[in-house]
């Protein structure tokens, strides 16, 4: 069973698709990376899953039932765009009236159970106007984890965010996942932080999905390189170019593709003149991989 089946997923604006006949599948217990440009229908998909939109078309199951069913609403829980907390109130208040809302049968117990998930437990008494992004952020998630959801959809949460926040928001997202069995469904712009948490990923692109794809697929699909340094960086680029195809060079390095074996350029290289400095082997990323994925589609 998956967490999210979504078949011809269709909702317009004034006469222009935002979600265009969309397909996804997200599997139970993933971290389910959600990419795409600003405009590409990210969060206008994630409002329609959470039913804040009527979408005009298409199907929309969560955990094998349909998603207006009372039944799996309750499993789902969403932090899109801010938490909606009172500024002047403290992070337990904001949370006990959430969790009231929610009509929930033990707040108290409830709250802090996801103050602890989010290590915010010092913090209960703090006014929320007080808090930095991150906290904000922590909280938001905290509310929506009233409720001990299944499923949990997350627009943005880790931008803007400083290094060490991003360090704290991944491992809860990560024990969130594997020691509460949430299935989660991220958005956000920060490739790179994506990359060390996501099972799988969907690429969407101007309201269509172009490719979804675990990480170990991924992996499998990440073109080979081998960067290295020389002395003369110019005439070795055209010495490698001439023999194996694809060189670049990028921040200061000379970049080899689909080479296995680092050894037969640095031997190449020695026969013509040039002695390396420094080499090593490397796959490119999921930045990478996304930023030639798109340009590969413009050129279609």
């Amino acid at each position: 069973m998956n967490a999210i089946e979504i078949r011809n997923l269709s909702k317009s604006f004034r006469g222009m698709y935002a979600v265009d006949h969309l397909n996804m599948t997200v599997p139970v217990g993933a971290i389910y990376g959600f990419i795409g440009e600003n405009g590409s229908g990210k969060s206008t998909t994630e409002k329609l899953i959470c039913g804040h939109l009527v979408p005009e078309g298409g199907e929309i199951r969560l955990f094998g039932r349909d998603y207006t069913d009372p039944g799996v609403r309750v499993r789902v829980g969403a932090l899109i765009e801010n938490a909606g907390c009172f500024p002047g109130s403290s992070v337990y208040q904001n949370l006990r009236m959430q969790a009231l809302n929610l009509n929930l049968a033990n707040p108290d117990e409830e709250i802090r159970r996801v103050l602890k998930i989010v290590r915010m437990e010092e913090h209960a008494q703090l006014k929320f106007r007080k808090c930095s992004l991150g906290m904000k952020q922590r909280i938001g998630i905290a509310m929506a984890l009233l409720g001990d959801p299944a499923l949990l959809i997350l627009d943005e949460p880790i931008n803007g965010l400083d290094t060490d926040g991003m360090r704290i928001m991944r491992e809860i997202l990560v024990d969130i996942t594997s020691n509460y069995g949430c299935t989660v469904l991220i958005s956000s712009h920060l490739l790179g932080e994506l990359e060390k948490i996501a099972t799988h990923y969907g690429i969407i692109r101007q309201g269509r999905m172009i490719m979804e794809m675990s990480a170990a697929e991924l992996e499998g699909r990440a073109r080979v390189f081998v960067s290295l340094k020389t002395k003369d960086m110019a005439a070795a680029k055209a010495v490698l170019k001439a023999k194996f195809g694809d060189v670049r060079e990028e921040e200061g390095y000379l970049r080899v593709y689909d080479v296995e074996e680092p050894e037969t350029i640095v031997e190449h290289l020695l026969q013509n003149g040039h002695a390396v400095s420094e080499i090593r082997r490397n796959k490119i990323g999921l930045e990478e991989y996304y930023i030639e994925l798109m340009s590969r589609k413009e050129d279609a």
